[in-house]
């Protein structure tokens, strides 16, 4: 491929915001440049009502008296001590 060449100099002076090309007739065109992809018809917005929600009461719940049931006490076994038998002395 051979690179482009300029063929003639037709004394345009670009502006900022501007697309230039050649158009189907031959002549230089210019559009501006739609640019971020904004959508280019902008739709209103329907204003939505916003309601207030009721506030609900706040109810507790009743609380019920646990049974306690009475544990049994065990007793801990006493451990004796062994008497070991004393060796008289004279």
């Amino acid at each position: 491929m051979a690179r482009a060449q300029k063929v003639a100099k037709c004394g345009v002076k670009k502006e900022d915001g501007y697309l230039y090309f050649v158009d189907k007739d031959g002549d230089v065109a210019r559009v501006s440049m739609n640019r971020g992809g904004k959508k280019r018809k902008r739709t209103t917005k329907k204003k939505v009502v916003k309601r207030k929600a009721a506030k609900k009461k706040v109810t507790r719940k009743k609380t019920t008296k646990r049974k306690t049931t009475k544990r049994k006490t065990t007793k801990k076994k006493t451990t004796r001590k062994k008497t070991t038998k004393r060796k008289k002395r004279r």
